[in-house]
Order: structure tokens, then sequence, then C-alpha cells
């Protein structure tokens, strides 16, 4: 599958998962897309926690109370080092996102589903819960986690603006 070809397939999947494992080998391929993205001032700042333990697994969807989370036949922790990079300025979110966006692209081209978790690690300390389950040290954050696996129903990906609504050439609106 061409890149074009995987960003048009590629949607955010919340549903179950089929109980079909997913080969380290190709959990380790969909990683290594993640740390071939580009990084600010290329620091580096996204590590990655790759969890297909089943008693992991199990212990980390109770944290999440999702369907997509509790079928995962392993989830993706992406992990950042908010440390300034040039100046005061850090670009450990911008470096996470180019990854998972990877990830994402690699996930679809390999025939696995999967949705980007951010927003929900930001309440109840779960970001802070998911950190202490894996050793992540305290000096760095969870900012995204990705449950993959085959999806069990089909997904779509959702309908995007037109093209000539986000986007123009010389000029904002054209």
């Amino acid at each position: 599958m061409d890149v074009f070809e995987a960003i048009e397939r590629r949607y955010s999947y919340r549903g179950r998962f089929t109980g079909q494992a997913i080969p380290r080998e190709a959990l380790e391929r969909i990683v290594r897309a993640g740390i071939a993205a580009p990084s600010g001032k290329n620091a580096q700042t996204t590590s990655f926690v790759i969890v297909d333990d089943p008693v992991l697994l199990k212990r980390l969807a109770a944290l999440f109370d999702k369907p997509c989370c509790e079928t995962a036949q392993a989830m993706i922790v992406c992990v950042t080092d908010p440390r300034p990079v040039m100046g005061n300025v850090s670009f450990h979110i911008e470096d996470c996102a180019a990854a998972v966006e990877n990830m994402l692209l690699a996930i679809t081209a390999l025939g696995y589903a999967t949705v980007w978790l951010d927003g929900v690690l930001r309440y109840a300390r779960l970001a802070e819960r998911v950190g202490e389950l894996l050793g992540v040290p305290r000096d760095r954050q969870v900012r995204v986690v990705l449950p993959l696996g085959v999806p069990a129903e089909p997904g779509r990906q959702r309908e995007k603006l037109p093209f000539d609504r986000r986007a123009w050439f010389n000029r904002y609106g054209g």
C-alpha cells in the first residue's frame, strides 16, 4: 500500500478487536515508523512502550474502560521528554504527533486499526497512572496511547471538509 492509499484508508477505530494476535515483528515495524518521524532540533523526545503481555494489557485496559482497549491485542504508549531543546522551547508535543501520524499510517498499511487516545489521558491522572503501571520515569509524560488490533467490525474514514474550505494558495481564505 502506498502512502496516499494509507492516508485515504486510515480511520479512527473505537470498536472491538478480534482476538488475532499481532506479531512482534509487525509491532516493531510500526514503532520504527514512529521513530523515523521528524523531530524538532532532532532531539528525538518521544519514546515508546509496546505492551503485548496479556496480563499487562488487561491492567492497562481497566484504566480506560473502552471497548478498543478491552480487546486490543497490543497498545503502543508514547512517552515524551518535555525538556527544552531550543532555548526554553520544547517540541515534545510536535515530535510525538509526528511519530503518532507515521504509526497510524503504518498500522493502516499493515491491515490493523487503532484510535489516537490523548484527551482521555488528561483526566483523573490517567497519564500518570499509565506511567506508574509501565515504569515511566517521573520526568517524562505519557502523551498518547494507541490500542491496536484487527477490527471486528468494518470502519470508515469520517468525511473531511473539502479542500477549498481548509486550504488556499498564497493567502488565507483565497
